[in-house]
């Protein structure tokens, strides 16, 4: 077989592992031999050969197998032999004398989801701060605060501000080497080199990059090791004045487990809280999605006060939310009826119960911040200030009055406290609403807001 046949084997590809994936992966590879049922390919990397053989191998046979040649399996090398020496004599250079005019989408990260734009994203007042500061980032100017750290509960956009970040980077800058993954991938592979003995070309990959973006970054508490080579590869990227983005869900104090020194490093940057969305937010987004759905169901409206009902009404996150406009579009047209609030109601039922069940601590935590005038980080956090215990001790009454959060739970959700930390501020604002008129008032306020 020839390499011009490979060349037309290999572009017929694109259909099945996608566009990106063939720039990345299959395209880099070079046929070098079919002899007795294998066939060799050569790689630029070792990391490369792994990475491909894993994932695309199977495909790379049967493609093969359709032009009548006998495959039985798939082998790739660097380079050849002769190569190999070259290669390994070059590496302490690749994180200085970087591949140049790269895309974001050629790199081994996660895939970015083309819905996730800054012209999706609905901007409201629980959310402006960390809107800003991600467009600001996503200008690809000078860097001005490293690390952007976001961070807040399920489904309140903070995986939709780093990929629109993202896009946003690929579109302006294309010549720079943006790298979007989740913790947990940043683990894998961080492991998987270490079990392949390709820890440099790990090193190598990361601190080569112009932008790192890292999601859901608490996943790393505890992985010693992975902490390790995470620290070190922050460092080696604000040494370069590189950006980096990262995401959680709590505050970079507030992740148990997470070594002191990682938390110094994403504590020196721009922290950004998302909070919870409020009915405005929650409306505009509806209205969006709306607006959206109108091309796709055409003749189904959905009036204003079913709108409006939903965003009283399912509190929870964005994607219950959006969810339940999708069920009620899809349901209205399958059985060819105009959408009204008794039809959201049946259709919705559970969703709606669910959501009355399902008041969350963090919303009890921002309620009770903003009645006593407090901040949410110094609500969870170690301080204690009898102007903040006491408001805490509060948030921790209403969490197990409200909620069928277990008291181990709720203790996680206050920075990791013990159980009996919890029960305690429970006993004790009992004990004190019996005898104090102002804070028994304070908690039927709060009552009211939390569950009105």
């Amino acid at each position: 077989m020839t390499n011009e046949t490979w060349d037309q084997i290999r572009e017929g590809l694109i259909n099945r592992v996608g566009q990106n994936n063939y720039r990345t992966w299959i395209e880099p590879l070079r046929l070098s031999q079919l002899k007795n049922g294998v066939a060799r390919f050569e790689v630029p990397t070792s990391f490369h050969g792994d990475w491909v053989q894993r994932n695309f191998a199977d495909h790379i046979r049967s493609h093969l197998l359709t032009t009548g040649a006998e495959v039985d399996r798939v082998e790739f090398s660097v380079g050849g032999e002769a190569a190999a020496p070259r290669a390994a004599a070059a590496r302490p250079a690749r994180s200085v004398a970087r591949p140049v005019a790269v895309p974001d989408e050629e790199l081994p990260g996660a895939p970015l989801d083309a819905r996730f734009t800054f012209d999706s994203f609905v901007v409201g007042k629980p959310n402006e701060l960390a809107h800003a500061a991600a467009r600001r980032v996503a200008e690809g100017g000078p860097v001005t605060f490293n690390p952007l750290f976001l961070y807040g509960g399920v489904g309140l956009g903070k995986t939709h501000l780093m990929h629109a970040i993202a896009h946003e980077l690929r579109e302006r800058h294309p010549e720079r080497r943006v790298l979007y993954l989740s913790a947990e991938q940043f683990m894998y592979r961080f492991v998987q080199a270490l079990r392949d003995k390709q820890v440099m070309d790990f090193k190598s990959l990361f601190r080569s990059v112009d932008v790192l973006m890292v999601d859901d970054v608490q996943f790393i508490a505890g992985k010693d090791s992975t902490q390790e080579e995470f620290f070190h590869t922050f460092n080696a990227l604000v040494d370069q004045n590189k950006q980096i983005v990262i995401s959680a869900d709590r505050a970079p104090g507030e992740i148990k487990d997470l070594e002191d020194r990682i938390k110094s490093r994403l504590q020196c940057g721009l922290v950004v809280d998302l909070h919870p969305t409020d009915y405005e937010l929650r409306l505009g987004i509806l209205q969006q999605k709306a607006e959206y759905y109108r091309g796709q169901y055409r003749g189904l409206v959905v009036p204003q006060g079913v709108t409006e009902f939903l965003a009283h009404r399912i509190t929870t996150n964005v994607r219950v939310l959006e969810g339940a406009l999708t069920r009620l579009y899809a349901f209205a047209s399958l059985v060819g009826r105009e959408i009204t609030l008794d039809l959201a109601q049946d259709c919705l039922a559970d969703i709606l119960r669910a959501s009355d069940r399902k008041l969350t601590i963090e919303e009890i935590q921002r309620k009770v911040a903003e009645h006593y005038n407090v901040r949410l980080s110094d609500l969870i956090g170690p301080k204690r200030l009898r102007t903040i215990a006491r408001p805490r001790q509060v948030a921790m009454y209403l969490a197990k009055q409200l909620t069928s959060r277990s008291l181990p739970e709720i203790g996680r959700r206050f920075g990791g406290r013990d159980h009996t930390t919890i029960m305690h501020g429970v006993r004790k604002i009992e004990e004190l609403a019996a005898t104090d008129s102002q804070l028994a008032d304070d908690i039927q306020l709060l009552r009211r807001l939390l569950q009105g």
